[in-house]
């Protein structure tokens, strides 16, 4: 694409919904929308788990608020837009990004979800954006393998395999949750 056709992560949010699915599936990489793929049965079943255990989590400890599918703006000139599984907000405002299609807002942790090979793609470089942007924790939730992979800036990559348990860090100082209780089907399933 000419740098002129080049959406900005403005023009992306006022055009998200005419694109297929309802922009549902669709992000912005340098400038130009790619549409990943929709994720399949375990990758819903993960959000709908890690919902559970954030909300049990902000409730007791009310220190911040999950968005879901939020477009993270991660980069300018051109434009970048993320939009991962999981965003957890600790600062400004309670609640205030959960009407945006897309914010510059840092969110505190990101949890990205491997779940098909679109998604899987590149995968490295979404980390790397996120924590150059700023973003002290990304989760990795690994499908496949059944395996959370926690980031850091300066920090080894830590993998986590389904018999141990998810601690929240430095950022959710007090969730914990073991891993295989992530991946469970629902019981009404």
């Amino acid at each position: 694409m000419s740098p002129s056709a080049l959406l900005s992560a403005e023009q992306f949010a006022d055009r998200k919904f005419d694109f297929p699915e309802g922009g549902r599936w669709t992000e912005l990489h340098a400038g130009e929308v790619v549409t990943l793929s929709p994720p399949d049965e375990l990758h819903g079943n993960v959000v709908l788990n890690f919902t559970k255990a954030l909300a049990t989590h902000a409730q007791q400890v009310q220190d911040g608020y999950a968005c879901f599918e939020l477009g993270l703006i991660v980069a300018r000139a051109p434009d970048t837009v993320c939009c991962p599984a999981i965003s957890y907000f600790q600062s400004g405002e309670r609640f205030a990004e959960l009407e945006n299609l897309v914010t510059e807002t840092l969110p505190a942790l990101v949890v990205e979800i491997a779940s098909s090979n679109d998604r899987r793609r590149n995968m490295a470089a979404r980390i790397e954006n996120y924590l150059n942007w700023g973003v002290s924790h990304v989760w990795l939730v690994d499908t496949d393998s059944q395996e959370i992979h926690l980031f850091q800036p300066g920090i080894s990559p830590i993998k986590l395999s389904s018999d141990e348990v998810l601690h929240g860090g430095t950022v959710l100082s007090q969730f914990r949750s073991r891993v295989e209780d992530l991946f469970a089907k629902p019981a009404w399933y």
